[in-house]
């Protein structure tokens, strides 16, 4: 089966220029297939290193991990992938399944289809039905290629003859227990870079990426810098996987693939006899004794060189072929735009559909009832609502035409948050609707109004539409005929030209907002290959705070989808001080901002310092007045425990500017934890407010000391804002205005009955 890489996307066009050639062969034209890597082995080999696999069905089955097969919804799977440099030769299916009681054994089987061939088959007994049972199915991996679907389907029946599928007695539930175990084979692939990244960065492996990247000694700031970019490419590459760098000094990890960097003076000891190169040069090799993992070297006269081949790879990957190729240069052209980036919603523009699918098909569905449709909208964080009285979608979609006269009709939920639905007529299988996405909503009774907040825009958002058909199934007829109906499945599909308008919103946000740094790379995301950021690093970081730089600007990376091209490194305090730009801390803040007005939490050493606020809400959500964000107290603690911290506070040099500081104790366990907290989506998720300490206990957030306001809003807005957030302030100028209006009618009144009364005199 064709092995689709699917990954490469345009970067070249209209951001740089870039000449690539192969080393020591003749220029080639760009291949058109988009096959895998061809193993050097077509067979596999006995000594080929092996690995487990264990797919729960938690991890890869639709939420909430079990599945219930129903009559009228008979079928479902799971889709899993296989490395480049991997083949599957063992796999087993592990099932935990209770069918209904009101099953006829034998007639009601369960069957099990791997890329739509028969691979088992579940004959129900009466011992199985109501019970909860387990079996082993073996399947040929044969049949297993680079993209697999495997698909259970339920074949019910509860009577002899007149059966009604949508009977709720048909049902059979999948538990959370069924897994997939799967044995790979390690391949020995060839060295060629025309199908970058693999095998470094495989779509087809959901696992996070691990990518340990490899220095001769402590890398100075170019060499820092280069492997920034680098990470932030293939973290935007990773997407929604996650990703990892670890970083090693003069040593290889074990049994992974490696990026490493080396410069004609200062190379590792493993690639020490490799010829000296004359320029960037990119180059795909096996690794010492281990023909089984490659290594990905970034080669170059100078540190100046290693930066233009990871430049080249971060412009131009597609150019690359060959087991050797050379960046001859790399021109970056026009600086982007502020909120522009990939992953994100347009805010200058209306944004279509088609620019937010990930995947094919992602806007269709069917079935007897359709699955829903699902579209992510990723916003920036700044982007201020408040005040905002909805937002226009403009919604095409076509479907079947329902059976059923009425019922049948089209949900629009966002956030799992109904929105707004549509009838589907019979007569009509297309439909535009202009919907109005509402920030507050108003719920009404005959009592009373009461008016919540329906909506609450979030930096990652989802967008649902589902449509639900109103189905006759005939079973049986009231004089003893049986005619039973056949029935038939739907297909919907939400119009690609469709789109969402967000444009016209302002820029403004309270902070510090850790948030948002750990949601969306905010402040720094503000331009996606961070023009306007400077990392502040300490002098000779060790590999926890190389780990800690290159995991941080991959995370950026994810979340904008796009590499940090344009992001500059000092060692130098007074350097940053100069710079009209946010800035990343990694390691210890300078002495002359350790103030304890500006700085929420501080890690020294062993001893961790912390200001605790007055009043703690449990999340970023719950509001706090601003006596309530004042420190109560200051707790100097002494342990010998690992201790991290994430802290955001505005620069001293700039009010529009914002610094985040990654800390920690100096112990190898605290950077630990703080990469762990970077890299699991549920403790970034515990992070908010001005500051988040990281213990081996988890993830603890706190709001405390002064806020700033990042963003422009007119002075009537802000003033609007201030007042909505402050009741009693709001209560005291609506009288204020009241007794200003009425004391303008009253000396309107006044003046009125003074020339009435100055007539009647005149007379």
């Amino acid at each position: 089966m064709t092995r689709l890489t699917g990954w490469f996307t345009a970067l070249l066009l209209g951001t740089a220029t870039l000449t690539c050639s192969a080393a020591q062969q003749p220029a080639l034209p760009m291949p058109t297939t988009t096959a895998a890597p061809v193993a050097a082995a077509a067979v596999s080999e006995p000594n080929a290193p092996l690995r487990n696999s264990v797919l729960n069905f938690t991890q890869v089955a639709p939420p909430p991990g079990s599945m219930t097969l129903r009559g009228t919804q008979p079928s479902s799977q799971i889709e899993f992938g296989v490395r480049s440099d991997e083949v599957v030769t063992r796999a087993v299916l592990h099932l935990s399944y209770r069918p209904s009681p009101a099953l006829i054994p034998t007639l009601s089987q369960l069957k099990i289809y791997l890329n739509d061939e028969l691979a088992g088959l579940v004959t129900l007994t009466p011992e199985q039905t109501g019970k909860l049972n387990q079996t082993e199915i073996s399947l040929d991996p044969r049949f297993i290629s680079d993209f697999n679907r495997l698909r259970l389907e339920l074949i019910g029946h509860y009577a002899n003859v007149c059966e009604n599928p949508a009977n709720s007695a048909i049902w059979l539930d999948i538990g959370k227990e069924s897994r997939l175990d799967l044995t790979l084979q390690k391949l020995p692939l060839k060295n060629d870079l025309s199908h970058f990244p693999e095998p470094f960065l495989d779509a087809r492996d959901t696992r996070p990426l691990t990518l340990p990247m490899v220095f001769s000694a402590q890398p100075d700031l170019t060499q820092q810098r280069a492997a920034a970019i680098l990470a932030s490419w293939f973290g935007s590459k990773a997407a929604w996987r996650g990703q990892s760098f670890p970083v090693l000094y003069n040593q290889l990890p074990d049994q992974q693939h490696a990026v490493v960097f080396a410069t004609n003076a200062q190379r590792p000891d493993f690639i020490k006899d490799l010829p000296p190169v004359s320029k960037p040069t990119i180059e795909i090799v096996n690794q010492p004794g281990n023909p089984y993992e490659k290594m990905l070297l970034i080669l170059g006269r100078d540190d100046n060189d290693l930066l233009t081949a990871v430049q080249g790879i971060a412009q131009g990957e597609l150019m690359l072929r060959g087991a050797t190729s050379t960046i001859d240069s790399v021109t970056l052209l026009a600086a982007r735009n502020a909120y522009d980036a990939p992953n994100w919603v347009r805010t200058d523009r209306r944004t279509t559909f088609a620019e937010l699918t990930q995947y094919q098909n992602q806007l269709q569905s069917d079935g007897l009832q359709p699955g829903p449709i699902s579209l992510t909208l990723n916003l920036p964080p700044d982007l201020f609502l408040v005040r905002a009285r909805g937002i226009d979608m403009d919604l095409i979609y076509r479907y079947s035409a329902p059976i059923q006269q009425d019922g049948s009709r089209l949900a629009v939920n966002l956030n799992n948050q109904f929105m707004q639905d549509y009838p589907l007529p019979p007569k009509d299988n297309a439909g535009k609707q202009l919907l109005h996405i509402p920030l507050n909503q108003g719920l009404q009774d005959s009592n009373r109004q009461l008016t919540i907040p329906a909506l609450r825009l979030g930096v990652i958002n989802q967008l649902r539409f589902d449509f639900d058909y109103a189905n006759t199934f005939i079973g049986g007829t009231a004089d003893g005929r049986c005619e039973t109906v056949t029935p038939i499945g739907h297909h919907v599909v939400i119009d690609e030209s469709s789109s969402i308008d967000l444009s016209g919103y302002r820029h403004y946000i309270e902070m510090p907002s850790l948030r948002a740094w750990a949601n969306a790379g905010f402040p720094f995301s503000r331009y996606a290959d961070l023009a306007q950021t400077l990392v502040l690093m300490d002098k000779h970081p060790d590999s926890q705070q190389m780990t800690t730089l290159l995991n941080a600007l991959g995370n950026i990376g994810a979340q904008t989808g796009y590499p940090a091209l344009r992001v500059q490194l000092t060692q130098d305090w007074n350097e940053a001080k100069n710079q009209d730009a946010d800035l990343l801390m990694i390691g210890t803040i300078p002495a002359d901002l350790q103030d304890d007005r500006k700085i929420t939490a501080l890690v020294d050493a062993a001893r961790g310092w912390m200001n605790k606020p007055v009043y703690q809400p449990l999340s970023d959500v719950t509001a706090q007045s601003a006596d309530d964000r004042q420190a109560e107290s200051t707790t100097a603690v002494g342990s010998s425990g690992p201790l991290a911290a994430v802290i955001g506070f505005q620069s001293p040099f700039n009010q529009q500017r914002s610094v985040v500081a990654l800390l920690a104790d100096g112990s190898p366990r605290a950077w630990e934890l703080l990469n762990n907290a970077m890299n699991d989506s549920g403790k970034r998720n515990a992070i908010f407010g001005s500051a988040a300490i990281i213990r081996e206990s988890g993830v603890n957030s706190l709001r405390v000391g002064e806020r700033y306001y990042v963003g422009h809003l007119p002075w009537w807005e802000r003033l609007w804002n201030a007042l909505a957030t402050h009741p009693f302030w709001l209560a005291t100028c609506a009288l204020i205005v009241v007794l200003l209006f009425a004391l303008m009618v009253w000396r309107l009144m006044r003046m009125v009955s003074r020339r009435r009364l100055a007539e009647y005199d005149d007379e």
